[in-house]
Parts: structure tokens; sequence; C-alpha cells
């Protein structure tokens, strides 16, 4: 996610080293395709799916294992040149979520590994608002982040979600469907673009 919180943190794993973390998490039992699970059952077959922030390409694959067609964009070139190595078949978008235009629309956006917490201080909006402008009418927006007390949180996605026009429809605590409480240190919501799409005014005469 290049120019942002994420870019900020010298500390943070990159390209292999990112890998590798979800590798080892795999090799000891942990499931690591949860985001990808549930925005598979959430979607219709072969659904065509943008993934926001997508880093290496872990949800991206995933989901287009399971047969759906992705998208993936991210603003960090290491990241996305580890996700073009392992699957070069896919598209890849090298581009600012907050600027995103893509000139075309999928069924559902995930935002899924605290991309709104690492977007640049200040665009979580604009990149809410740039998610919903790539949604088809009933498509959902599917994002999931910790929630850090004082900094972004539920309350703000929502407010901006609304803003973009779209209507909360489901939110856990947990990938797998945990239910939420108020506090929970970790929340995944879907919110859904309106089905019906305004009727445009018939032209001045």
């Amino acid at each position: 996610m290049g120019r942002s919180r994420w870019g900020a943190d010298a500390g943070a794993p990159r390209g292999a080293a990112y890998d590798q973390r979800f590798a080892s998490l795999a090799a000891s039992g942990v499931d690591v395709h949860g985001e990808a699970a549930l925005v598979d059952e959430l979607v219709p077959r072969a659904a065509a799916v943008l993934d926001g922030g997508c880093g290496t390409g872990r949800v991206a694959i995933e989901l287009a294992r399971r047969g759906h067609e992705v998208v993936g964009v991210d603003l960090d070139p290491g990241m996305l040149g580890e996700a073009r190595g392992k699957a070069p078949h896919l598209e890849w978008v090298e581009a600012d979520l907050a600027t995103l235009d893509l000139g075309r629309s999928f069924d559902a956006v995930v935002l899924a590994g605290n991309v709104l917490l690492f977007v640049a201080a200040g665009t979580e909006g604009a990149v809410v608002a740039r998610a919903a402008a790539h949604l088809r009418p009933g498509g959902l927006l599917v994002a999931g982040f910790q929630c850090t007390g004082a900094g972004y949180g539920p309350p703000a996605f929502d407010g901006h979600a609304a803003d973009a026009g779209l209507t909360l429809a489901e939110r856990w605590s947990t990938w797998d469907r945990r239910p939420w409480k108020p506090g929970a240190d970790f929340q995944v919501s879907v919110h859904r673009r309106s089905a019906a799409e305004p009727i445009a005014p018939p032209p001045a005469r």
C-alpha cells in the first residue's frame, strides 16, 4: 500500500517474508484462508471480486482457486511482485485505493488484512467510496480490521459506508462469523450497495 501507514512501518514484513509468516501458520494447522472462505460463501458462483490491498495475493489467489474472477490491487510493488510470481495468470494492479478507477464493477470488494488501518491517515473515507464505486447493484463490501479504541473503528467505517451509498448487512467479530459484540477487538463487516439503481430523470425539453 506504498504511500500509507503500512509503508511508514519499517518493521512490517514484506514480500517473501510476509508470505513466510502465513506459510508457518498454515504448517502449524492454522486456517489461513478464512477471508476467502467467507467471501466465497457470500457471493455467487464465478463472481467478480476485487481484492483491495491484496499484498502478496493470499486472499485473491485462494478466491481464484475457488472459481472466482479476481483482480488484486495494491500500492506496494514489492508485495505485488510476489503476487505476480505466484499467480501470473491473475490480474494485478499497482494503484492507490483512495483514487482507484478500474472502469469496471464487481460482485464484491474485499478489504482484508487491516487494509483500512494501513491506508494513509485521512483517506479512509475515500478508500471506502472508491470501493463502493466499483460495486455492481447489490454488490458487497467485505472488510475486516482490528478495532483500535481511539483509532478507526466501526462507527467511522459505517459513516463512510453510508456516505458511499452502502448499508450494513452483517457484522461479526471474526472471519468465521463469531457474533459481534461492541468492544470486540476485531470486526468483519458486510455492507451492501442498493440493488435498485436510481432512475435517471428524463432529458429536459
